[in-house]
């Protein structure tokens, strides 16, 4: 919902990040590539309980990731880009499951039903994204929904900051997963028939 419709707020700096990383020789994948070296670092951060820099750097390799979108539109880069970015984002998402998996072995139940979630909506959003004959500003169909990227990053970091809260962050978060993912499938519905 945020990345949908609050990104006109943070576009500003988005662009010019995205403006001077281009002036200076960096391309759109250099940029995915180096957003999830500092993300996956987040569940190392994590499970050595460096919880505020397990969050500064997930949150800082999100802003990047939002910069290389925006600087592979701007320089109209290939598929493969887009390949990479998607699938670096879920093993950035799947360090800090595993960060906390691993720190809090406690939780490793809802953490694992949370992953379960995750799959299956990303299943249905990138099956959606393909199948669809709309195209957004993004190189593939965007459905918006309740659960998206920002909401994951703010809910990871309660849960990275407030573990005695773990499970119950965790089951939230699932229940957002699964809300947008049914969200997603009755859009799908009307969409693809």
């Amino acid at each position: 919902m945020l990345d949908t419709h609050a990104r006109k707020y943070v576009q500003k700096p988005i662009e010019v990040t995205a403006n001077a990383l281009l002036k200076v020789g960096f391309t759109a994948n250099a940029v995915t590539k180096l957003a999830f070296i500092i993300g996956i670092s987040s569940g190392i951060l994590i499970y050595f309980n460096e919880p505020y820099w397990a969050v500064f750097v997930l949150w800082l390799s999100g802003f990047l990731d939002a910069v290389d979108g925006t600087m592979a539109r701007n320089t109209k880069t290939s598929s493969w880009g887009t390949l990479l970015d998607i699938s670096f984002d879920r093993l950035v998402e799947i360090s800090v499951i595993l960060g906390l998996a691993f720190r809090y072995p406690n939780a490793m139940w809802a953490l694992l039903l949370l992953s379960v979630s995750i799959i299956y909506a990303m299943t249905i959003f990138l099956t959606v994204g393909a199948l669809s004959d709309k195209k957004g500003v993004k190189s593939f169909y965007y459905q918006a929904g309740v659960a998206e990227r920002t909401e994951g990053f703010i809910l990871f970091t309660l849960m990275i900051m407030l573990p005695k809260y773990l499970v119950v962050i965790t089951l939230l978060f699932l229940f957002l997963e699964v809300f947008t993912t049914m969200q997603r499938l009755l859009e799908a519905r009307k969409l693809l028939k």
